[in-house]
């Protein structure tokens, strides 16, 4: 007993050691610091998260940021557009942020020029730009409130009717989820909201440093901001599977992830970890139903468990590892959020919050049906509702994303012969097969009919390089004017100075 005693504080530095050396990996992948002093709370859906976000815009005295990747012309919509008027017209400074591909035609220009004229500044991410043929691929997908510096939300929520749902039509609402961060995390979530707004063209605002905060809790919280090309989230996501000791539960609105955070996935579920994986069932674009199920069968088989929301849309974001993680944001599981969004996500390393997670997600299965492989070792989810409702609210970009995604690998499996093609995959081979003809039959029949389309494709882009060439060079001239200046003006009292 002696020898097991001098052995414990051992095991304990070691065991603090670890966890000292997974903050850091952490910290390392996801760009993010680990920072205490807060209050965290869960927010479900938009009877908890609606109410909250208008409670705390009423309550600004100073400023308002609202960065959200959708706002629809509904009545959710005219609401909060109708509290950030009244806001802005006492005097508190209100800042809109909206992209442009998640905004289109869900809001009609005068519903933004109202916003303006009555004080609200709004600036849209990223619209078309001639100089930049897919520049319109990178979006800001995120969903974030905070005000005054006391307080701030990170959501999977954008605002519309859909989340709220229409009783009288027995339409469901979309199910989704969100945090409330109050302390010293909210300077954080304040400065990813920063760069965004500069990179729209607007000023610099000024927010308190974490410093400066008083602490409102004892929860730990990391503030994930993802941009376009860093993979960090991805990072995060990978080194979570790998830590992952007891559990790692999942919540995705559109799952199509890599092939390296599928296989993250599979070892920790041979591993012992339970895995599972809850994903919409129903969805606006019926071609994606038999796409979306493409992938899961390499999943199924390292015993992973999948389920099927039966509700109208499940948009949530989220995951709960072990008995201390969670994460609450924006970041869908693929290559669209983790390569070429602005994201924003909330880590939350604490227990009583993962175990509120944990509880939330056992409930949510309760309205699932389990997907599973049968004898014959196809694709089933005996059970399923055969006419899941959806109702169109936006999502239906991320879902295509996803579809794209999967076509992309079905195909890829087909020409390289890397892996074996999945039956459920036989439908989007037979689909890419004959629309891979269609193309070849007029290509060989009317050859103007795909000359034309990429003559003028290349021809825009010999413009752009053109335009790009002239631009960096005057940007050059600019640069080099004051040095040049410099240099003649060195010489002109070099010359002075010298004896005649």
């Amino acid at each position: 007993m002696a020898g097991q005693r001098r052995s414990d504080p051992d095991d304990r530095a070691v065991l603090l050691g670890l966890r000292e050396l997974a903050d850091h990996a952490l910290s390392r992948a996801a760009g993010a610091q680990l920072i205490g002093g807060n209050r965290v709370r869960l927010l479900r859906d938009a009877r908890e998260n609606y109410p909250a976000w208008l409670e705390a815009i009423r309550s600004a005295r100073h400023y308002i940021n609202f960065e959200c990747y959708i706002i629809h012309e509904d009545d959710t919509g005219r609401e909060f557009a109708d509290v950030l008027i009244s806001r802005a017209e006492e005097g508190v400074r209100v800042r809109l942020i909206y992209d442009w591909m998640g905004g289109f035609r869900k809001a009609s220009r005068r519903f933004w020029k109202r916003l303006k004229d009555r004080g609200v500044e709004v600036r849209c991410y990223n619209p078309p730009r001639f100089s930049s043929p897919i520049g319109w691929l990178s979006r800001d997908h995120r969903k974030m409130l905070s005000v005054d510096g006391a307080v701030g939300y990170i959501t999977g929520l954008c605002v519309g009717q859909m989340w709220v749902g229409v009783p009288s039509r027995n339409i469901e609402p979309w199910r989704d989820t969100g945090v409330e961060i109050r302390g010293c995390a909210v300077p954080a979530i304040e400065r990813a909201f920063s760069r965004i707004w500069t990179k729209c063209g607007g000023d610099t605002p000024v927010f308190a440093e974490p410093d400066a905060v008083t602490p409102a809790g004892n929860t730990s919280v990391r503030i994930v901001a993802s941009e376009p090309a860093t993979s960090s989230m991805l990072r995060m996501d990978e080194l979570v599977a790998a830590l992952a000791r007891k559990r790692l539960w999942l919540t995705d609105a559109y799952y199509a992830a890599t092939p390296s955070y599928v296989q993250a996935l599979r070892a920790a579920a041979r591993d012992g970890v339970d895995v599972r994986l809850l994903v919409p069932n129903g969805t606006d674009i019926p071609l994606l139903r038999p796409i979306s199920r493409a992938g899961y069968r390499t999943l199924l088989e390292a015993g992973i468990r999948i389920f099927e929301w039966n509700g109208t849309m499940l948009h949530a974001k989220t995951a709960v590892a072990d008995d201390n993680w969670a994460r609450v944001g924006s970041t869908n599981l693929n290559i669209a959020s983790w390569f070429g969004n602005y994201e924003l996500d909330a880590v939350i390393e604490d227990g009583c919050f993962a175990s509120k997670m944990a509880q939330a997600y056992l409930e949510d299965l309760e309205n699932a049906t389990e997907v599973v492989l049968d004898r014959r070792a196809h694709v089933r989810a005996p059970g399923e509702p055969k006419h899941p409702m959806v109702t169109s609210g936006g999502g239906s970009a991320g879902r295509a994303v996803a579809g794209v995604v999967r076509i992309g690998n079905a195909v890829g499996a087909a020409f390289t012969n890397r892996r074996v093609l999945e039956p459920v995959e036989a439908r989007i081979a037979a689909f890419t097969g004959i629309l891979l003809a269609i193309v070849a039959t007029l290509s060989a029949l009317y050859p103007r009919v795909l000359a034309y389309p990429v003559a003028a494709a290349f021809a825009w882009l010999a413009s752009v390089c053109l335009y790009r060439a002239v631009a960096l060079k005057r940007i050059g001239r600019k640069r080099s004017s004051p040095h040049e200046e410099h240099i003649a003006e060195t010489q002109s009292k070099s010359r002075e100075t010298r004896p005649q």
